[in-house]
């Protein structure tokens, strides 16, 4: 009796399909956050750099040559503070793109919920960063930030507008995470995401938490993975090593499986600038190329940046030797910021390669999901 041998997924045999792309629509905003990596422009700022609309719409039908299905995220700066957001969502949305807007919720009331719902967003991701108004609204360097994002909840719920909460990580908040996610699913939110900063933009001169506290951070997310598994989903961004503490709590879990790949950045993500600039990812900010003088395809495809970045034999020190490799890679860009070379070592991640034998990690190619020819989008 023949048997079909079982292939394991390695980066040689991923497909690099443009699957998920960030749009910072706009540099304006009517926040002043620490650790913004757009440095945005508060209180307003010129828009004469911004692309227009019928920009916006011809990048769309690129993205749309490469993948007709793309997760979509229009934000900013504030994409509210663009008249034409509306206009941007409904020509995305009829190109069967799942569209999510990206907004820091202190805007939504309403009137913009309902135009919102009626372009086809997807829903709608919003940040609150600590339970307690003061210290959240310290963080977004406004007052009321905190009140208006609690809201923006009601309406959505009202509206009936899909959402998520993000939490961005730092010293003054990593314990809350229990108490946010907690709150995220009291709420009625469909998802929790939990951000790890990385030192660009405005956030360049903060400090990042601590190695012991991001290990700590991420134990506390499998934790609450647990808890609410089957009510909520919650994932991490920008912390590829979490694939590394869900395999030792449970090699089997479905979490090691969504871009299995590891850093998504250039392999199945990438970011385009107000300016029309693409970039790997947010916190990569060396543009590869602009989309008014570039299409997407031959950017994605080809551009030099793109293809160093998915060469995983590239990566060095002990990215380069670890047994999570193929899952995992290490966050490229936090690499870059710690030290101008972008296949360095992840400076946030405390492991030893050689804990498990030293033997490649992988899993089956069939099991990577997020990676299969017939894929389902999640806006999550």
């Amino acid at each position: 009796m023949e048997t079909t041998p079982t292939l394991e997924f390695s980066p040689e045999k991923m497909d690099f399909r443009a699957y998920s792309i960030s749009w910072n629509l706009t540099k304006r905003c009517n926040l002043n956050c620490d650790h913004c990596y757009l440095d945005a422009e508060f209180r307003g700022g010129l828009k004469n750099d911004e692309l227009n609309t019928e920009e916006c719409f011809r990048v769309i039908d690129q993205i749309a040559e490469v993948n007709p299905n793309a997760f979509l995220i229009l934000t900013g700066g504030e994409p509210l503070l663009r008249p034409d957001i509306y206009e941007i969502i409904r020509y995305a949305a009829d190109k069967k793109f799942m569209v999510v807007l990206g907004t820091n919720g202190t805007m939504i009331n309403r009137v913009n919920a309902e135009k919102i719902k009626a372009a086809g967003a997807h829903g709608v991701g919003i940040s609150i960063d600590s339970m307690n108004p003061d210290k959240h609204n310290k963080f977004r360097g406004v007052d009321k930030a905190w009140e208006l994002s609690m809201e923006a909840f009601d309406i959505l719920n009202e509206v009936g507008v899909d959402f998520l909460v993000q939490m961005s990580v730092s010293d003054m908040n990593y314990k809350e995470i229990p108490e946010v996610v907690e709150f995220t699913e009291k709420i009625g939110a469909i998802a929790f995401n939990l951000y790890f900063l990385v030192c660009t933009g405005r956030g360049q001169g903060n400090t990042d938490i601590s190695n012991a506290a991001y290990e700590e951070a991420l134990k506390m997310l499998y934790d609450q993975q647990m808890k609410y598994k089957g009510r909520l989903m919650i994932n991490s961004k920008c912390a590829p090593q979490y694939k590394r503490v869900v395999y030792e709590n449970d090699p089997e879990s479905v979490y090691t499986r969504t871009y299995s790949g590891g850093c998504p950045a250039a392999t199945h993500y990438s970011r385009i600038s107000p300016e029309g600039n693409l970039t790997p990812c947010p916190f990569i900010e060396e543009s590869v190329g602009n989309l008014k003088a570039n299409s997407f395809k031959d950017l994605w495809e080809n551009a030099p940046l793109m293809v160093e970045l998915r060469d995983r034999k590239g990566l060095e020190g002990k990215c380069g030797s670890c047994e999570f490799t193929a899952i995992c890679s290490g966050c490229r860009a936090r690499a870059f910021a710690e030290t101008g070379n972008y296949m360095d070592p992840d400076p946030s991640c405390d492991y030893e390669p050689g804990k498990y034998g030293g033997k490649a990690i992988t899993l089956k190619v069939e099991d990577t999901l997020g990676l299969e020819v017939d894929f389902q989008t999640q806006w999550t």
